[in-house]
């Protein structure tokens, strides 16, 4: 069975834009609920992780309405929260509408709002805090948190794999080592072989951002996806019954 995967990168609270690039890929109506070839089967969403945290201060202002954001206020921590899980809340619905075909991968800063113990930001020195009460934001409801505590580490159809970080098993654990190596930023420029290494015949990742779009290397069998912000996703077909690689994959611009 030929499958169509419509792969998304981080999403980094911008939620605005993922509805349209579901919507675009055929995958959400208009209400908000997946489309008939997404409750099929024969479209599988993939989300490649990061749900959560705006990536700059401008994001964040838009995010909760306001010209800037501090985030050191409690109360635009809160907006910040609140607004997020509005939207999680919609997110969580369409998953729950197909979740035979609609896949979210567990990326480190989803995984971050599940415990306090490292505290992420920028190198512009914003700090992701909002749901972080020991810093002055809000826990992230209870039944978001078994929601996240759910998505996958990685997904492998056949010998294609999907994972947020990159192809080794130690990218899928978001430790103390994990965040002292910078490798995990450069294997895709430095070590590209990894893929192969790790018997994979191709593999789709996110967590750097690709800031002039998507990047795939064909020879070493990889596709670098983090660029929502250029309004890119990935369009990747599947022979599901066989062990191969894709038939096919190719960015598409929304």
């Amino acid at each position: 069975m030929r499958s169509k995967f419509i792969v998304i990168g981080d999403v980094h609270a911008d939620f605005e834009t993922l509805w349209e690039a579901l919507r675009s890929a055929s995958c959400m109506d208009a209400d908000g609920q997946p489309t008939m070839p997404v409750r099929s089967g024969l479209y599988q969403v993939v989300l490649i992780g990061d749900l959560v945290h705006p990536k700059n201060e401008r994001e964040y202002a838009r995010l909760i309405g306001q010209d800037s954001f501090d985030p050191a206020d409690p109360d635009h921590l809160f907006l910040a929260a609140r607004a997020q899980v509005k939207w999680l809340e919609r997110l969580h619905a369409y998953q729950q509408a197909a979740p035979q075909s609609i896949h979210i991968i567990l990326g480190n800063h989803d995984d971050a709002v599940l415990g306090s113990e490292y505290l992420l930001g920028t190198a512009s020195g914003l700090v992701h805090v909002e749901f972080d009460p020991e810093r002055g934001g809000v826990l992230l409801p209870d039944h978001l948190r078994q929601w996240f505590q759910g998505f996958l580490r990685e997904l492998r159809v056949g010998s294609v794999q999907f994972a947020h970080v990159g192809p080794l098993p130690a990218m899928t654990s978001y430790d103390g080592l994990f965040y002292a190596d910078s490798a995990h930023k450069r294997w895709w420029q430095d070590t590209p072989e990894y893929v192969q290494m790790a018997g994979l015949e191709f593999g789709v990742y996110g967590h750097t951002q690709m800031k002039d779009g998507i990047v795939v290397n064909h020879t070493a069998g990889f596709a670098m996806i983090d660029a929502l912000h250029a309004r890119e996703y990935l369009e990747v077909i599947l022979d599901t019954e066989q062990q191969s690689g894709p038939l096919s994959s190719r960015p598409v611009i929304f």
